[in-house]
């Protein structure tokens, strides 16, 4: 269920920011449901202390790609996780520092030209066509790609939630 808030950062240190975004989110949604725990994230792409929404435009998405070329950046994912019955609420943060190649120009166009940087923070994915743009990641994984599974199911498990492990291989 969407939020439908202003998705703005407060001016606070970038993990505490995203977080308090998530939890805003979590509260517009439990406002509008009754008994349910409700689950809300919210991932950002910082460089150079930025942060790097979602490109408008193809045009937006280049040059945010050839900003990241060749560098480090951070994502980060608040979570959030509110009991509308209660009120009770919690949230986190996770911060994973990705270094992106130096890729071509040639690579950078035919990226933006499938459309998928679209709808992404930073204007990759790495779990699409765009993990090809990543050289390096240090942290979580399923941070980048927009929901940090451990961190997510700890979370609900404070508030009583099943979540199954993931099978053994």
């Amino acid at each position: 269920m969407p939020s439908e808030i202003e998705e703005t950062l407060e001016d606070a240190p970038a993990p505490v920011a995203v977080a308090r975004l998530a939890l805003r989110k979590a509260r517009a949604v439990a406002a509008r449901v009754r008994e349910a725990v409700v689950l809300a994230a919210d991932t950002v792409v910082i460089l150079d202390g930025a942060a790097l929404g979602k490109p408008a435009d193809a045009r937006e998405a280049r040059a945010m790609l050839r900003r990241l070329r060749g560098r480090e950046h951070e994502v980060i994912t608040g979570v959030a996780v509110l009991d509308s019955r209660t009120g009770r609420e919690a949230s986190t943060s996770v911060v994973s520092r990705v270094r992106m190649a130096a890729y071509s120009d040639a690579t950078l166009e035919a990226y933006v030209a499938t459309g998928a940087p679209l709808d992404k923070a930073g204007a990759y994915a790495i779990q699409d066509l765009g993990g090809a743009l990543v050289e390096r990641l240090a942290g979580s994984y399923t941070n980048v790609v927009g929901l940090p599974v451990e961190e997510t199911r700890w979370l609900l498990a404070e508030f009583g939630v099943p979540v199954s492990a993931p099978a053994e291989p």
